[in-house]
């Protein structure tokens, strides 16, 4: 099986459909609720992902169904760009294997799916943890770095 590192096509529709909100929780309005989940090389994500499914999700000490919750950076512009990440996040006395991970947004909205995806990313091969810490760490939040950037 395969992970792709793409937004989804269903992401991108809904974001012109006004689906996704990515304001940091201290704007007014706060944004959605976003959370990544990892999976083991069995998987297979990428564009055509739509939602959030426990169907070949890690599992391990440490490793809960549904990953973790993110906590967005805000919303970013430059004359061509504009761009969004998170901060990092961790899972503490872990021991498991993931091959990618599933961004998603898990608020309820109307006329929208709940857990909607927004992206996947796959790791370049399998990650391992063993009675230790696994971290994502998310690149800077700019306009060359961002984990997701719109360009024109």
């Amino acid at each position: 099986m395969a992970i792709a590192s793409v937004l989804t096509n269903t992401f991108k529709a809904e974001l012109l459909k006004g689906g996704h909100n990515f304001n940091a929780s201290g704007d007014t309005p706060a944004g959605d609720a976003f959370k990544i989940a990892l999976y083991d090389d069995s998987a297979s994500m990428g564009t055509t992902t739509t939602v959030y499914s426990a169907s070949d999700e890690v599992s391990g000490s440490g490793y809960s169904a549904g990953g973790n919750a993110l906590t967005n950076t805000g919303v970013g512009t430059t004359t061509v760009t504009s761009f969004t990440d998170f901060s990092d996040t961790s899972w503490t006395s872990a021991s498991f294997t993931a091959r990618g991970c599933l961004i998603y947004n898990t608020d309820v909205l109307t006329g929208f799916t709940t857990n909607r995806s927004v992206c996947t990313i796959d790791f370049g091969g399998n990650k391992t943890v063993s009675s230790g810490t696994f971290t994502i760490q998310f690149p800077t939040n700019d306009a060359s770095d961002a984990i997701i950037r719109i360009t024109s």
